[in-house]
């Protein structure tokens, strides 16, 4: 075992001993696809599921605790994140085969299950190739792509409460639906089971292929970006009504709507996040104008931001 750290002075002094690693006023932008954002008060990686289970146990009850992930879908205000921001790492990142089934840890990234369970012949989890991020990510937010999701193979999700108390989930649970999870926003994913179905492995690998291939033509993929910005309201699409509203191309600052998919907001450089915020609420605006259609943000947003962002938009 690790010896237990000793902390500086600060909030992290009121803070239980742990064996993982734990630091102050510590960088996130880089952890984040859009590479902006200020400094997370307390960071803390976890050893292992014991190590964050007795972490939240004797956490004081009034630390703001937020949880993230590998950061594709997340947009870190440039004031900072107050509290401990925790980031699950290699403990939580094992993919193991059950028959017809994958278990993976929180950590694990959506694209490494899709290419364990086609190594095993397992169908079923191509879309996971085309999800960006972690299975932790995926489960919070039901996460999709090209005509699947999470709640279609889910078995059971593990999850740990703010006391860390563990779970186990089973989807009908969960309140799962379009982009969206009844789970606590407290409650942190720990793992979870999916299912799959016997399949032969070319096969698979065409449709793991088809997949890279049509976001690789579609998606600004190879930018400083965020994934989907905003979600699909129903009955339509938000990249068409955006594209309707003429925001595609339209700049606020180091951010740009991008010309590829205008449902993708860009870090073309030197943007800050109340820039790219802001830009996404001229969108909403916008789109508002138009159509009637308040678009509801798929990024997560998390911290205080340095400036107001506008908000015009009902909802």
């Amino acid at each position: 075992m690790m010896p237990a750290r000793m902390y500086s002075p600060g909030l992290i002094d009121r803070l239980p001993q742990v064996r993982g690693r734990i630091s102050e006023n510590a960088i996130l932008a880089n952890t984040t696809w859009f590479r902006v954002g200020g400094p997370a008060e307390v960071l803390f990686r976890p050893l292992d599921l014991d190590d964050l289970a007795d972490f939240l146990a004797a956490c004081p009850a009034d630390v703001p605790v937020t949880v993230i992930g590998v950061g594709s879908n997340l947009l870190v205000r440039d004031g900072g994140v107050p509290g401990v921001v925790i980031r699950l790492g290699r403990g939580f990142a094992d993919i193991r085969v059950e028959g017809q089934m994958v278990v993976a840890g929180a950590s694990a990234l959506d694209l490494n299950v899709a290419h364990v369970a086609a190594e095993a012949g397992i169908a079923g989890l191509e879309f996971l190739c085309g999800v960006p991020g972690t299975i932790g990510g995926a489960l919070r937010m039901n996460a999709g792509a090209y005509g699947d999701e999470m709640k279609d193979v889910l078995v059971w999700a593990k999850a740990l409460d703010r006391q860390g108390r563990r779970y186990c989930l089973t989807p009908d649970r969960m309140g799962l639906a379009y982009r969206h999870c009844d789970v606590p926003e407290g409650w942190i994913f720990t793992g979870a089971k999916l299912k799959g179905r016997p399949g032969e492995m070319p096969a698979i690998a065409r449709r793991m292929g088809d997949i890279q291939a049509q976001r690789a033509d579609t998606q600004p993929l190879k930018t400083r970006t965020g994934g989907s910005t905003f979600a699909n309201p129903p009955g339509q699409k938000a990249w068409e009504l955006i594209d309707r509203a003429g925001c595609r191309g339209l700049v606020r600052g180091g951010a740009m709507v991008s010309d590829k998919h205008c449902n993708f907001l860009i870090n073309t450089g030197e943007a800050t996040a109340a820039d790219i915020e802001g830009l996404g609420e001229e969108v909403r605006r916008r789109v508002f104008e138009t159509s009637g259609i308040a678009l509801e943000w798929e990024i997560r947003r998390i911290g205080v931001s340095n400036a107001p962002v506008a908000r015009d938009v009902a909802g």
